[in-house]
């Protein structure tokens, strides 16, 4: 009861609904969750299951990290680095160790329930949202400086889960795994596109990715999505360049 009682509490003091929903997930986090959390060795499976109950969000993402982190066969302290801070921006420094107890539990975890988490995910967030998870995914293998083939692959499974498009899916991905024709690809033509295509690329993709599509999020999602925004816009530009077209 008392997670709707801070979610009214927080949405009457800031007027916000995304704020308010936040206070609200993050309320649920702790409701109910924290004995399952030290439930050792316990099938990862139904440790998903209890978790997720109550919609537990820092749990979806915390699987689908550990997911990206392990895709390599090792776990980097850069990578570590890369997720707490995304989750200290999310939700709080104060919940950063329960977060890295959720965190572990899937490190070592002989399998992931990719298809239960990506399904949840797919039916409670909007489309913006998942595409802004799948470029944090991005960092995370590339925190390290360099994405891995078996990264890429575990990142692009996970994307296909949460029906992401191949377009969309290509334009992350060529924003952190860049070859000669990865502008292009960021806006989601060929290189052989005429100039009025590129332009109308462009304008699609500055629309569908504006960071506004995620103002009610919190900061770290906001930033990636600004950063984001910000690839989509270099891209456009560098073609320009080369091209010579305004």
């Amino acid at each position: 009861m008392y997670k709707w009682l801070i979610a009214i509490f927080v949405y009457l003091a800031t007027k916000r609904i995304g704020l308010a929903i936040m206070a609200f997930l993050v309320a649920s986090f702790f409701e109910g969750n924290y004995r399952r959390s030290r439930s050792g060795g316990q099938d990862p499976f139904e440790y998903y299951r209890q978790r997720a109950s109550a919609s537990n969000v820092p749990t979806m993402l915390m699987a689908l990290s550990a997911a990206v982190m392990k895709a390599d066969g090792k776990v980097l302290k850069a990578e570590l680095d890369y997720v707490k801070a995304f989750f200290s921006q999310q939700f709080g420094n104060q919940f950063t160790t329960q977060h890295l107890k959720v965190l572990k539990q899937f490190l070592d975890a002989k399998q992931i329930p990719l298809d239960q988490i990506c399904n949840d995910i797919r039916t409670r967030m909007p489309r913006e949202v998942r595409v802004q998870l799948v470029h944090y995914m991005f960092g995370i293998a590339k925190a390290d400086g360099d994405v891995a083939e078996s990264e890429m692959r575990v990142i692009q499974n996970i994307a296909q889960k949460l029906s992401i498009s191949q377009t969309d899916f290509e334009s992350l991905k060529n924003m952190f795994y860049r070859d000669v024709n990865s502008d292009y690809k960021i806006l989601g033509v060929d290189a052989s596109a005429s100039d009025d295509e590129v332009k109308k690329a462009y304008r699609k993709m500055a629309i569908a990715h504006h960071p506004d599509k995620v103002a009610s999020m919190g900061e770290e999602y906001q930033k990636g999505a600004q950063e984001k925004f910000m690839k989509i816009q270099e891209a456009y530009d560098n073609i320009k360049k080369k091209r010579g077209f305004k």
